[in-house]
This record gives structure tokens, sequence and C-alpha cells, in this order.
């Protein structure tokens, strides 16, 4: 695990993306996504580049289950917002919120990713140290499946929503297994609120409690953080 500290989210984004474009320079062919503020400064520094992806395939992580693809919370919504409107892909995958056979959806969403191995995985982290949807407790084995938010993680979303009773309470997600699965890992996270979950999952034990501890397994992974983000880690 390399650990870079930066000055902040917008320095943080040029260095997710000068790895973004070494990655596709290098022959990576599909991206695993995520979204919420954290990658939002990558994003735009992917939409105002010359790099074509035009021949990448993108797969994100997660989905709010109840939420129309057009609805403005959705996850659909944000990364046509933040990218992909803006910059084309081969193919974009994200579960769908509003699947009649939520079992199925499942299913056909851990055959997307065993057909389109993820070369570099795009992460967050949660206060409570999640990693997508993948709340504590969620087993390192686990591969696509249903999920019941935190209240934590609920309250912490309620910023994007009207109040806080709108956030749907269940999502689907990638599991852990799955991220794992990725060649390459470029975790971001910025802010104060971040630095208990930072620490956990940097020099903490690895445990399921703190499901991105897990991150410690992988062979390639870099954390970018700013100071503040980092100020725990010893």
């Amino acid at each position: 695990m390399i650990v870079t500290i930066v000055k902040d989210k917008y320095e943080g984004g040029k260095k997710a993306f000068e790895l973004i474009k070494k990655g596709v320079a290098d022959g990576a062919k599909v991206l695993g996504l995520a979204t919420g503020s954290t990658p939002i400064t990558l994003y735009d520094q992917m939409v105002e580049s010359d790099v074509d992806f035009t021949n990448i395939t993108s797969i994100n992580l997660d989905e709010y289950y109840g939420l129309d693809p057009q609805n403005s919370q959705s996850y659909h919504y944000f990364m046509k917002k933040h990218l992909f409107e803006k910059k084309p892909f081969y193919k974009t995958y994200i579960p769908n919120g509003k699947a009649k056979d939520i079992n199925q959806e499942i299913a056909d969403y851990d055959k997307i990713i065993s057909d389109n191995p993820i070369d570099i995985q795009i992460l967050g982290i949660g206060g409570n140290g999640h990693i997508a949807f993948n709340e504590p407790g969620t087993p390192f084995d686990s591969t696509t499946h249903e999920v019941t938010l935190a209240s934590s993680t609920i309250k912490a979303n309620s910023r994007f929503f009207d109040n806080q009773d709108d956030v749907p309470k269940r999502a689907i997600c990638m599991g852990i297994k799955s991220i794992m699965s990725a060649k390459q890992i470029i975790l971001m996270a910025y802010g104060a609120a971040k630095q208990d979950a930072v620490k956990a999952m940097v020099e903490g034990p690895v445990t399921e409690t703190v499901p991105a501890s897990v991150l410690q397994k992988h062979p390639n992974v870099v954390v970018i953080v700013d100071c503040d983000a980092a100020a725990k880690l010893s």
C-alpha cells in the first residue's frame, strides 16, 4: 500500500488521473468507478484531458435500490452529469436500482464483473470504514449483494437530499471480493472526518469491522489523502 499525501482534493484528483492515464496507456480496458463527492475532481481531470476513453468499459460500484436512473439522486444520473455525458466510454455498467428481480440483477452484475475483469478500481472511504456500500461486518468474500445502509451512511449521504428521510435505505453493491479482484486500486479520502477511517484502514488490524482494512492485503493499492485525512497516521 502506497500512501500519497496531497495538499487538497484538487491535487488528489490530478494524482489519481495520472495513474488512470498511465493505466490506459499501458493497456487498461476496464475501470471500476465510484460516486460521491470524493472522485469529482478526478472526473473533472478526465473530462478536461485529451485521453480517449471510447475503448474503455466502466463498471460502477453501487446504486441506491428504488431510484429510477433518471432520478437526480441516482448514481446513474451522477455519472452522466460528471463524466459520461462529457467523455464517452465504450460501455458503462451501473446496477439497476429499479430492477424487478433484485436477485437476478445481482447475478447479472456478477457476470458483468466476471466477463470484464477490472484493471483499475476507484474507491472512496466512509467515516465508518466502508468501501462502496460495504458496511462494517460485510464478509471479505462477498460478491454483488443487496445492502441495508448503516444509519451513519444514511446521515452522511443526507447532504445530497432534501432531508434524511429521502435517503434510500437499501442499495445494490459490488462485493469486497469483487473489489479486491481489480489489478490496481486507487482510494481517495479528503477531510478531517475521514482521519479515523484512514488510520484504521492503513495501520489498524485487518478486520471486517473496518471493510477498507482488507486493502492491506491487496498487492497494488495507492491511497491518496489530504493532510486532514492523514492527520492520525503515524
